[in-house]
Parts: C-alpha cells; sequence; structure tokens
C-alpha cells in the first residue's frame, strides 16, 4: 500500500514506567493492538507489538498508523512505511488476534486488521507493509454502503464479524468468503454497537434506546435485556464481559452513567457507575477478570472500577483514576497486554500500565476536611514517592473543600496509608 502521499511528524514522550505517550499530527480515535506472534516467518521481537490508531479527521482523508509497542523498554515507535491513507475516520480498528494468546496455535495465520467506516476494509499487516485484502459491502442494491458505527471480530469463530449500521442494520459476515452470513434489520433505529458474547450469538445497542441479543440459530426473533429510563436516549457502546458472559455494560448518550446489566434479569440495572463528572465515552471490560470495567469520559478521566456483589445505599466508587490532559474520546483494555490500558484524547496516544493506579480512600481516613460530613474520594498515583492528584466530591453538597493529607504507599493496584515521619 503507498504510503507515501503525507509526510507526517510524530513524537513519542520519553516513558515513565507507569505512562507513555504518542503524540500524533492529528487528532486521535480508532485504537487495537495485536498479540506478538512466534511464528518463525514473522521478524517480530518476542515483545514487539503492533498498535494501530486512526485519525479522526472531519475530513475525507484520514490515516491509520501502525506503531511498535515494546511493554519492556517501554516505546511506542512510528513505523512509516506502515502510515497509510483511509477514507473517512475509522470508527473501529481491530486486528485479528486481539483474542489470542502469544502461544495460540493458530498464531501463524496473517496478521490482519480490520476497519470500519464508508466500509469493512480488510487489511493483511507485514513488518514493511500493509496491503487491502477486502472491501466489503453489505448493500445489495447500491455500490454504495451505509455509514458503519462499529464492529466485532468473533474470537471463537475467527471468519466472522460483526457490523452495526446507521440502515438499523446488523451484518454477519464470513471474511474467509467475503460473503454475508447473514443480515438483520435489529432495531427501529441506528444501531451504534455490536458486541459478540459466544459463536452464533451476539447484541447490538441503539439509538431507540434498547440493548437486543440475537441467536443466529432463530434470526427471527431477539431478546430485549434492557431501554433507557428516558424514551428515545441512544445507547452508544456495548462491552459484553468475556469473563463472565451473564454481565454485559452499555453507555448512554450525554450521560455520566455506566449501566451494568446481568443478562438473567432483564431490563433493571445491577449497577450504575455514577461517579464520572461528565459523559462518558467509551468502555471495556478487563480481560483478565470478571470483576473489573473501564470507563472514560469527558471529565478527562479513566476510572477502573471493581464491582462488589452488592451495591451499597451510596452507589459504588472507583478504585483507580487517571486523569488526562482532555476529553478522553476512547479506550483500550487488550487481551494481548491486559496489563496496560490506552487511552486517546486529543492528539496524545497514552498508554497506562494498570498495575500503577493507586485506589481511594475517603477523607474519614486520610484526611481532615473542612466538612468531614461530605464524602471526598482521594485520588493518588505513584510517580516516585506518591503524591495526591486529584480527588472527586461524591456528596450532596458542591462546595470544594480542602484536605490535611497523608502519604501513601502503592502496592500492585491497592494503596496502604503510612503515618507522617
Amino acid at each position: 500500500m503507498d504510503s507515501s502521499t503525507t509526510t507526517t511528524t510524530t513524537t513519542t514522550t520519553p516513558p515513565s514506567s507507569s505512562t507513555i505517550t504518542y503524540d500524533s499530527p492529528y487528532a486521535l480515535y480508532a485504537l487495537s493492538l495485536s498479540t506478538p506472534s512466534p511464528s518463525p516467518h514473522r521478524s517480530r521481537a518476542p515483545n514487539h507489538r503492533f498498535l494501530a490508531v486512526g485519525s479522526f479527521i472531519e475530513d475525507y482523508n484520514n490515516r491509520i498508523d501502525l506503531l511498535s509497542f515494546d511493554d519492556e523498554t517501554l516505546t511506542l515507535t512510528p513505523n512509516p512505511s506502515l502510515s497509510f491513507s483511509h477514507p473517512y475516520p475509522p470508527t473501529k480498528l481491530m486486528f485479528n488476534n486481539n483474542n489470542k494468546s502469544s502461544t495460540d496455535s493458530s498464531s501463524s495465520s496473517p496478521l490482519l486488521l480490520a476497519s470500519s467506516a464508508d466500509f469493512l476494509r480488510l487489511y493483511n499487516v507485514t513488518e514493511s507493509a500493509v496491503e487491502v485484502v477486502s472491501v466489503l459491502n453489505n448493500s445489495k442494491s447500491s455500490e454504495f454502503c451505509a455509514p458503519l458505527t462499529s464492529f466485532d471480530w468473533n474470537d471463537v469463530v475467527p471468519r466472522r464479524i460483526g457490523t452495526s449500521s446507521i440502515d438499523t442494520t446488523c451484518t454477519i459476515w464470513d471474511v474467509e468468503k467475503g460473503v454475508v452470513e447473514t443480515q438483520l434489520i435489529a432495531h427501529d433505529k441506528e444501531v451504534y454497537d455490536i458486541a459478540w458474547g459466544e459463536a452464533g450469538v451476539f447484541a447490538s445497542v441503539s439509538a431507540d434506546g434498547s440493548v437486543r441479543i440475537f441467536d443466529l440459530r432463530d434470526k427471527e426473533h431477539s431478546t430485549i435485556v434492557y431501554e433507557s429510563p428516558e424514551p428515545d436516549t441512544p445507547l452508544l457502546r456495548l462491552a459484553w464481559n468475556k469473563q463472565d458472559l451473564r454481565y454485559m455494560a452499555t453507555i448512554l448518550m450525554d450521560s455520566n452513567k455506566v449501566v451494568i446489566l446481568d443478562i438473567r434479569s432483564p431490563t433493571v440495572p445491577v449497577a450504575e457507575l455514577e461517579r464520572h463528572r461528565a459523559s462518558v465515552n467509551a468502555i471495556a471490560w478487563a480481560p483478565q477478570s470478571c470483576r473489573h470495567i473501564c470507563s472514560v469520559g469527558d471529565d478527562t478521566q479513566a476510572l477502573i472500577w471493581d464491582l462488589p456483589d452488592v451495591a451499597g445505599p451510596n452507589g459504588i466508587d472507583p478504585m483507580s483514576v487517571f486523569s488526562a490532559g482532555s476529553e478522553i474520546n476512547q479506550l483500550l483494555w487488550s487481551p494481548a497486554q491486559p496489563e496496560w490500558i490506552g487511552i486517546a484524547f486529543s492528539n496524545k496516544l497514552q498508554m497506562l500500565r494498570e498495575d500503577t493506579w493507586v485506589g481511594e480512600y475517603y477523607c474519614s481516613k486520610v484526611a481532615n476536611c473542612e466538612d468531614e460530613t461530605t464524602p471526598c474520594i482521594m485520588f493518588y498515583r505513584a510517580v516516585g514517592e506518591a503524591e495526591f492528584f486529584g480527588h472527586i466530591q461524591t456528596g450532596s453538597d458542591s462546595r470544594s473543600h480542602s484536605c490535611s493529607l497523608r502519604p501513601i504507599h502503592a502496592i500492585g493496584d491497592l494503596a496502604t496509608i503510612v503515618e507522617d515521619e
């Protein structure tokens, strides 16, 4: 593929042990991380992975860049020969081995990258080039395709990709044959996201405000497991918990809530996570845990939640937080590297090492506040010696107040309070 049409300058900020920053010449949105392959015909080092980033330029001409990510040297290195043009901003990127371990016997298959926008596109990725494999159009009557809002690659049946579209349909592709397996009118309005649960079961969310589950063995019916409490409030994103398929999460348009659903108890959420101070933009379940989920939003924060068996009367507080420089638009928590979380904001990509994030404590436990009756969650981050870097007030009294802080020491993703010396 010709990558010479655009000359760009990119930089990678020198990393700390917990954060690596990549600065792009354009705004970023879509993210995906590949799994390293031990295949002898690939020259990548064992710790070398490709991280695909897609531009968000309100124009036809956009870009996809493949960065080399090495978690030992803590580097994100641009590959000029693996940067290529893409029509319109990609709404999602995904490698075909996203859900495989590096010891998977099938990992000798070609490394493929899929993108969605005006069409579903598949690319073959090598060390030196990216080549188009196929451009898939789900329209039966036109050479043009209704814009695709998202897609998901089935990790049980790797030849199967499901796409969602503004034309109210979900299309299931056999990407090996390049043919449509089936196309369903999934909702009454635009479909904004799709997620596989099992080999033949997927779910979708829509502008009609519903979460629906479909089984390919019975294409005439679907199960509505949730509807927005406010009529016609769109649901924008859907994440299915791959470690426990009973649970999924969704977010509403212009809402600070993350809604947690148990598909065994339709219509009623088992939890609502409401500690963001602005709209939530993306969610991702932890690939190695059934209890943890991450959310990012317009409040510039990435929050990690540890879901309890039963939520308390005052709701659920996040266990960890990271603050970015501006609104966070996208999130990546990949099975390929579960200890790292990727976030995209403005023109930056940051890889954050999850086990250096530190948990929260209430004022009554760690500090003296002007108003000790108002809960205030103290967040710290380990940067050399532990330091305070923000707080979220959770009480009804919204006035600000100061806190007298004690230092903490990070231990994995937990923290222990230590007395002032």
